[in-house]
């Protein structure tokens, strides 16, 4: 039950500071992707905000054995830079730049606009079964060994 709580509140949190940074607007976040036009750079206080929260924060976790209310840490052990990695990170940026709305801003969004928020985010369910559909099978197979 704990960590049921602990992830409401840090999701609430996360939400609330969505919007509060205006992290939820398309128009904010294209005008600071826009760098050669009419380029907005206040979104980049929201991003020195949150290395300035994260930093420590990572720093506590790797002195400590366990997370307060999990049985460890999840922490990505590839290191790896594939193809894949790349084309996910260029899929993910143009959507980005296109929409004004990534995974997170948009659920948040929900509660303010809600028929873009609701077609972003209909259309990114719809990729994500289309990854598990065709993608992921390959993903999850065990690499080819020459015998």
């Amino acid at each position: 039950m704990a960590r049921i709580l602990v992830a409401l509140v840090a999701g609430l949190l996360f939400g609330i500071g969505l919007v509060v940074s205006q992290m939820v607007v398309p128009e904010k976040v294209l005008g600071f992707l826009d760098v050669f036009g009419a380029w907005d750079p206040s979104l980049a206080f929201v991003m020195a905000g949150a290395i300035l929260v994260a930093a420590p924060a990572f720093a506590l976790a790797g002195l400590m054995k366990r997370p307060l209310v999990a049985p460890r840490f999840e922490i990505p052990s590839r290191r790896d830079i594939d193809a894949r990695l790349l084309a996910g990170a260029a899929v993910f940026g143009i959507g980005w730049g296109l929409v004004g709305l990534c995974p997170g801003p948009a659920l948040a969004a929900i509660g303010l606009a809600p028929v873009p928020a609701l077609v972003f985010v209909a259309a990114m369910i719809a990729g994500m079964a289309a990854f598990r559909a065709t993608l992921a099978p390959a993903a999850a197979a065990p690499p080819a060994t020459d015998a």
